[in-house]
């Protein structure tokens, strides 16, 4: 009943439209009831009284009632449709904007191709339900409640003989819903999983190529492939099923109609025009329980993807702490005070770590890989909760903020840089949406991107492909850092922003990072130690914790971890 409701709530916007579609559906079925009753009259009175005027008459009248049948059957069809459409749009946004919310966490453990398959394809059937279900129902109920009323003044006895196969119907219906949502669920896991393997491999066609693994990406997708034909051939099985059983059980309700029928025509019980009426009124009679094992089927499916969009809402999002405030100005402190962390699947990545930042310092963090450097920096924007300690802003725990409020004054460069399909200026403008032509500009002017924008022939309109595929990784980090100097943050985040660029490249792009950290508090994540001797301060991080604090000089001197690195990395 929950999920009934849940379901419900969404018809609520369109509420005017469903009413409307609800009365054209009642219409067609008033509409529908007209011939077999005509029918009955013209073989029985006007037939025999030769009174071809009436006939004439009533030929007409079924001309506009056809007419009008037809102006409401547009009219379900278009605007029923709209609804649907309208309704799979609102849980789409719904689903989207819960999605804008999940925690890293979520997406960590969950495949983007999966994700599509629930916003995109799920949600199609249930606008298919939506439309169609109450639609099936509505007119299903009124017509056999309409066609039990009018047998019953021909003849009642026969009416009951007739519905006496609906509690058998409802059985077989009931008996094989199980197995059809059981088989509609497994389809939609596979869809999931051949589409998060599909976007799997298109995203990394380019690896696959380089590395000449068609063939083996081909046999990934046919595995997958196949499992999703297996788990499609059992759904179309249980809908054989029960659809060969369904019109099975019909074809036997109008065997008994005619027999019966004959019967009773044959002993006098029901005349001509009864029975001529009465097996009209019969197959009348089936097209509600048609529209009823279609109701089935819908229900079936349409509810296996509300299942799957609810399990999708069911994510815990993130949520600000009660009495969380906006951060109305920063100095830029921060204290990361016996702070650890560990991820979902448990694995310990930091424990008990202690750093104070200073107004405007840059602190590089540095040490082997896998040693949390970057994760401590994620715990700053609240990507991931620490498990135990805290860390604070200017004196204040960071969960007493709001988190879009904390992550406005937040600025993140990181090494895989993700540029959106667009152009230039819509990925530099997404540091700032509602920026000006001017300040894009000036921004792309400070990261040292100009002279490049200007001796392109559509200048910042220049499209950038997927994920700025048409671009170098030095350009890709310029606009990335155009990025951050148009958001203009308070504190700044480079999580080995130059790591994955040659040395010349890298020394171009530390001079733009050297001029966006000037009066910013900068943690810099690196793997090139290099970029770490202006900071301030370096902290040596391992497995263990943090191992050595101090400036580049002084820690060289000392003969530690990091002596050893950048010794390492003078050798390479």
């Amino acid at each position: 009943m929950t999920l009934f409701w849940k379901f419900a709530l969404y018809y609520a916007p369109h509420i005017r439209l469903f009413a409307a579609d609800m009365a054209c559906s009642l219409s067609v079925a008033v509409c529908n009831m007209f011939y077999p009753m005509i029918t009955r009259r013209i073989i029985n009175v006007y037939v025999p009284g030769r009174n071809v005027g009436m006939i004439l008459n009533w030929a007409i009248a079924l001309f506009f009632i056809y007419l009008l049948k037809a102006a409401l059957a547009y009219f379900i069809q278009y605007y029923g449709h709209t609804m649907g459409v309208r309704i799979q749009v609102d849980m789409r946004r719904d689903a989207f904007t819960h999605l804008q919310r999940l925690p890293f966490s979520f997406f960590d453990r969950t495949q983007t191709g999966s994700i599509m398959s629930r916003i995109i394809n799920d949600t199609f059937e249930i606008a298919e339900l939506a439309h169609h279900g109450p639609e099936d129902l509505f007119l299903s109920i009124v017509m056999l409640a309409g066609s039990f009323a009018l047998l019953c003044t021909m003849n009642v006895p026969l009416t009951l003989t007739i519905f006496s196969f609906i509690p058998v119907l409802l059985w077989f219906a009931m008996l094989q819903r199980r197995k059809l949502s059981r088989t509609s669920m497994a389809t939609r896991a596979q869809i999931g999983e051949v589409n998060a393997n599909l976007q799997n491999s298109i995203a990394g066609v380019r690896v696959a190529k380089a590395f000449e693994t068609s063939e083996h990406e081909q046999e990934r997708f046919q595995l997958g492939n196949k499992s999703y034909e297996q788990a499609r051939s059992m759904q179309y099985k249980a809908m054989a099923e029960f659809g060969a059983g369904t019109g099975f059980i019909l074809d036997m309700l109008m065997l008994v109609t005619l027999t019966a029928g004959g019967t009773f025509a044959y002993y006098g019980k029901i005349g001509p025009g009864e029975l001529a009426a009465y097996l009209l009124f019969a197959g009348l009679f089936t097209e509600p329980i048609k529209r009823l094992i279609n109701f089935v089927e819908q229900l079936q499916s349409g509810l296996t993807g509300f299942i799957r969009i609810q399990e999708l809402m069911a994510a815990a999002p993130e949520e600000d702490t009660p009495g969380a405030v906006e951060i109305d100005a920063v100095n830029g402190a921060i204290s990361f005070e016996n702070v650890s962390f560990r991820y979902d699947d448990g694995q310990s990545v930091l424990s008990g770590i202690n750093i104070e930042i200073m107004p405007g310092e840059t602190v590089a963090i540095v040490g082997p890989s896998g040693s949390g450097k970057s994760t401590l920096c994620h715990l700053l924007p609240r990507f991931y909760e620490p498990v135990s300690g805290r860390i604070t802003l200017d004196g204040r725990d960071i969960r007493e903020y709001k988190r879009l409020s904390l992550r406005n004054r937040i600025g993140v460069v990181q090494q895989d840089t993700y540029l959106f399909a667009g152009t230039i200026r819509d990925n530099i403008a997404y540091g700032n949406t509602g920026a000006s032509e001017d300040e894009i500009r000036e921004a792309a002017r400070q990261a040292s991107l100009d002279s490049f924008i200007d001796s392109l022939p559509d200048g910042l309109d220049t499209y950038v492909g997927e994920r700025g595929v048409t671009l170098s990784g030095g350009q890709k980090q310029r606009i990335a850092i155009a990025r951050i100097f148009l958001k203009n943050p308070e504190i700044l985040i480079l999580d080995e922003a130059t790591s994955s660029l040659d040395n010349t490249t890298e020394a171009a792009i530390q001079s733009a990072l050297e001029k966006l950290s000037q009066g910013r508090t900068t943690l810099v994540v690196a793997h090139r130690l290099t970029t770490t001797r202006n900071a301030n301060r370096i902290v040596v991080l391992t497995k263990e914790g943090i191992q050595e604090t101090g400036a580049h000089e002084d820690l060289l001197a000392a003969g530690g971890i990091y002596a050893s690195l950048w010794r390492a990395q003078e050798r390479g």
